[in-house]
């Protein structure tokens, strides 16, 4: 693939089992909301769901630009503005 252009050089193959373990570890609680869930009836409920977890997990660990993780008020600001909510 890097012959063809598709990858750059400096792309290298990591051969270790369990590099994308992180990766894995990151969404499991999105997989507990689910298996809490028993499933959804639509795609757009689980979607939703989905984002709505995220978002939590993503302030809690405080990846949210301009946004303190004590900061309650600027918290439920960005949530009311992810799902464009009325306030």
């Amino acid at each position: 693939m890097q012959n063809e252009k598709l990858l750059p050089k400096d792309c290298k193959l990591r051969r270790v089992k369990y590099l994308n373990n992180i990766i894995e570890q990151d969404h499991r609680f999105v997989k507990k909301r689910i298996r809490a869930a028993l499933g959804y009836r639509s795609f757009d409920t689980a979607e939703r769901t989905i984002q709505g977890v995220e978002a939590v997990n993503m302030m809690r660990k405080g990846q949210v630009k301009r946004l303190d993780r004590s900061n309650a008020a600027g918290q439920a600001k960005f949530v009311e503005s992810l799902f464009e909510i009325a306030a």
